[in-house]
This record gives structure tokens, sequence and C-alpha cells, in this order.
């Protein structure tokens, strides 16, 4: 017995000097649909941010004293506001230090409140609404161009095309909604008369009834605000009904899956604007996309480059402050100013991207051709 406790007490120091050079464990949650309808923009964001993680745990980095080992903790939100409620309380009762997210506008504005009063710091990727940063959170921030902007940059595109007349048409959601409500505002100020505002949801596939009474208006060009899994059946049924208007979306529709929902309905009248810059003018683009096919063997479809980058951003706030903890690292957050993937990235007081750029793209031969 004497010697199980030497060899014991002998061993211990052992045993603490390895207790302290641990990994410290740091969860940053991701948040976003990744299943249903909308599940691959959802997972390509996901995977944005993992690859993120798994590059700062490539380099060892230590934070208060401690080397870090960052872990991704991914919840599918449904893009559903409920669903979303439920998804970011269950991230902070699971103690996570930040989240990316969340993908959709409807999803991020209810689950925005869940954050700021738990105190956790989170960069939405991809939600564009302007109402998700108006609400005057501390702990909510956007690292892309916000619905203001990609609709004023479409209005003068279609301006430029020679479109006079434009119908819109709406999934009622905060994305769709807001983006619809800011093109129409920035097309009558371009001049363009707005010949009709038809609504759906973001549930429907059957648009025959909204397009045959759009139809009869004779417009120039149709913009749809909403997600692919609508704007695909949306534009094989006005094609079906002779409807040969220019179509136009935001970045719900500059995905890559776009055309391959479509099939053949797609051609050159098919235009959208992208929150963002094209992965050519990006810094770290072209090499970011040939990474991320390597690594999960699926094409970038819209927001991995930022989930990316609003990962990395997370990350160095935590560097900046030598702390992990939400309420000691957001002062750094909201001072930061870095050079991402998608391009130099620091926030105004509202939590919104001060750089945030818009890309037009037009679909010719086959593939989204980024325009001058």
């Amino acid at each position: 017995m004497k010697r199980i406790v030497l060899l014991l007490i002998s061993a211990s120091p052992f045993i603490f000097a390895d207790a302290a050079f641990a990994d410290l464990v740091v969860k940053i949650g991701h948040a976003g649909p990744t299943t249903g309808p909308l599940g691959h923009i959802g997972k390509d964001g996901e995977n944005g941010a993992r690859l993120a993680i798994e590059d700062a745990n490539a380099k060892g980095l230590v934070i208060g004293g401690q080397k870090v080992k960052f872990e991704l903790v991914g919840e599918d939100d449904q893009a559903d506001p409920k669903t979303a409620t439920i998804v970011a309380q269950r991230l902070v009762d699971g103690g996570v230090k930040g989240v990316v997210g969340h993908v959709t506008s409807g999803a991020a504005i209810p689950a925005s409140r869940i954050y700021e009063q738990s105190g956790i710091p989170v960069i939405t990727p991809s939600s564009t609404s302007p109402k998700l940063t108006q609400q005057g959170f501390k702990v909510t921030y956007r690292v892309i161009a916000n619905d203001l902007q990609q609709g004023l940059a479409m209005a003068s595109f279609a301006k430029k095309l020679g479109v006079k007349t434009l119908a819109v048409i709406d999934d009622r959601t905060a994305y769709g909604q807001g983006l619809a409500d800011a093109l129409k505002t920035a097309a009558t100020q371009q001049g363009i008369s707005v010949v009709g505002h038809e609504y759906t949801n973001d549930k429907a596939t059957d648009f025959t009834a909204i397009l045959t009474k759009i139809k009869t208006r004779k417009p120039d060009a149709i913009f749809y605000g909403g997600m692919d899994a609508q704007a695909s059946p949306m534009l094989k049924q006005m094609r079906q009904l002779g409807i040969t208007a220019r179509y136009l979306g935001g970045d719900g529709v500059c995905t890559t899956d776009m055309p391959k929902l479509t099939g053949g309905a797609m051609d050159e009248t098919v235009m959208c604007t992208q929150a963002g810059i094209s992965k050519e003018r990006m810094p770290g683009g072209i090499q970011f996309y040939d990474r991320f096919k390597k690594r999960f063997n699926a094409d970038v479809q819209l927001y991995a480059p930022y989930s990316y980058d609003a990962a990395m951003v997370l990350i160095e706030a935590m560097r900046a402050a030598n702390s992990v903890e939400p309420g000691k690292y957001l002062p750094a957050l909201q001072k930061l100013a870095i050079k991402g993937i998608t391009g130099n990235i620091s926030f105004d007081a509202k939590g919104d991207i001060k750089e945030g750029g818009v890309t037009l793209y037009a679909y010719k031969d086959g593939k989204w051709v980024a325009q001058p």
C-alpha cells in the first residue's frame, strides 16, 4: 500500500504539469439552415466557419496564457424565426463565446435579442436587412453589405439596361421584403416605373396566378426578393407563360445551385446582385475557393468566405484582448480593423461593415459572370 501511495505522489507533479498545459476549449457557434430548401446555403456558411476554425487551431494560438483549441458548434435554425430563438438560447446555454450567424434576416433579427441579453457577440455573414443593426444592440455585427446598398446597385444597373417598367415580387421574409422595398425606392429615384408589387412566401412552389397577373402589365423586368428555392420554379413558370421580361434578383438568386435548379430556363436575361465582391476581386478569394473545394468536395455557394471572415474576426478580437470572455473581447471587436478573405473589415457604430461592396452578375455561358 505504501509503495502505491509513493508512486501516486511521485507521479502527481507530472499530472498537474499536463493539466497546466491542457488546451482551453473555446466554443464558437454557427447558426443557419442546414436542412430543408435552404440547407445548401446554411451548410455552405457552416463549412466556411469550420475552415476558419481549423486554420486557427493549426496556428496553436495562446490566449490568456493558455493554448486555445476552438470548436465549432453548428445549429440548424431552419431559416425559421421561432426556431432561431430556440437555437440561439441553446448556443448561449451551451457556453459558446461567440456566434457566426444567423444566415437569413428573418432568423437573425429575433435571435439577436437573445445574444444581446446574454452579452454574446454575433456576426452575420449574410443577413442583409438594415433592421438587424438598427436595433441598437451592442453585440450584433455584419461583415457584408446591406439591402439598401444592394437595392441602389440593382436599380442603377436596371436603368443602364434600359429597364423602364418593373414588377416586384417578394416572399415576405425579412430578407425578401427588405430587399424588394429597397429596390422599389431606388428604382423610383432612378425614374423606373414600378407597375406592380406581388407577394408570395418562402415555402411556395406555384407562382402561376401571380405571374399571370404581372404578364398583363408587360414589365421590362421582374425582380424577385427571396431565395433560389422559390426563384428557380418562378423563372421556369415565367418562361412557360411566355413572359420574356428580364429576371432580376438579389444574392439569394446568385447561388451556384440556381442554374441546376432551373434547368434550361436560365438565359442571359437573368441577373442578380450579391452583397460583397466577386472571388476574383477578393484579396484571398481564388485561393479560398480552391481550398474550400478540396476540403469539402463542394463549390462555394454564396457565403462561405464571409462566414470564414466572421469566425476569424471573433478569434482576432479574442487575441487582441488576450481573453476569450465576451465581456472582455467585445471592446476589441468594436475597434478591430483587419484584412480578411473578402476585403477590409471594420465596423461602424451600428455594427455594419464600413466597406461593404456589391457585385452585379449576369448569367452567361452556363455560369454567373461578374459585371464591371
